[in-house]
């Protein structure tokens, strides 16, 4: 398995959803993101900028209470799970594979918040940890297991011009 990390600085929620706009236009299909962070450290708005990149035109908010939101009428789908309630007892009730084994459900991207609870894992992922800095801002990690599609050195090259 091919391990890669980095890490990169953001400064504010504004270049936290720009994250995830970049990623959204650059991950290729049945790619799974694992999120990892404290409460408030921008997992959903780094979703909601994926989100915009893929073309979904309503609201993303983070499915605490309903665990599963699928937005499906784009090209590529987006599904994101909140698995912040659940034991992993219970995440495993909700056979989450059936979102990146693609047997299931449309190939699209999944986006996992709180993935700690998870029991198990794909055989390839994106993690993003998101850590809040002494100074104003936070740091993601971005790290890919297996995920050999994905570029990730074109891509800091691609989040360095943005900025």
């Amino acid at each position: 398995m091919a391990l890669k990390l980095i890490n990169l600085f953001l400064a504010d929620a504004a270049t936290t959803e720009k994250l995830g706009y970049l990623l959204g236009q650059h991950l290729p299909p049945d790619t799974v993101i694992l999120l990892k962070g404290e409460l408030g450290s921008g997992k959903t708005t780094l979703i909601q900028g994926l989100g915009k990149s893929l073309g979904i035109c309503e609201p993303i908010a983070s499915p605490t209470f309903t665990v599963i939101n699928e937005y499906t009428e784009v090209d590529v789908p987006l599904y994101h799970l909140d698995l912040y309630r659940l034991s992993p007892e219970d995440v495993s009730a909700l056979y989450p594979e059936i979102y990146w084994e693609g047997s299931e459900k449309t190939s699209g991207i999944t986006a996992i918040e709180w993935s700690e609870h998870l029991p198990y894992k794909p055989s390839q992922y994106m993690e993003i940890e998101l850590t809040y800095n002494l100074e104003p801002g936070r740091n993601a990690s971005l790290k890919l297991i297996g995920l050999d599609s994905f570029d990730l050195e074109q891509f800091v090259e691609i989040w360095k011009a943005a900025q």
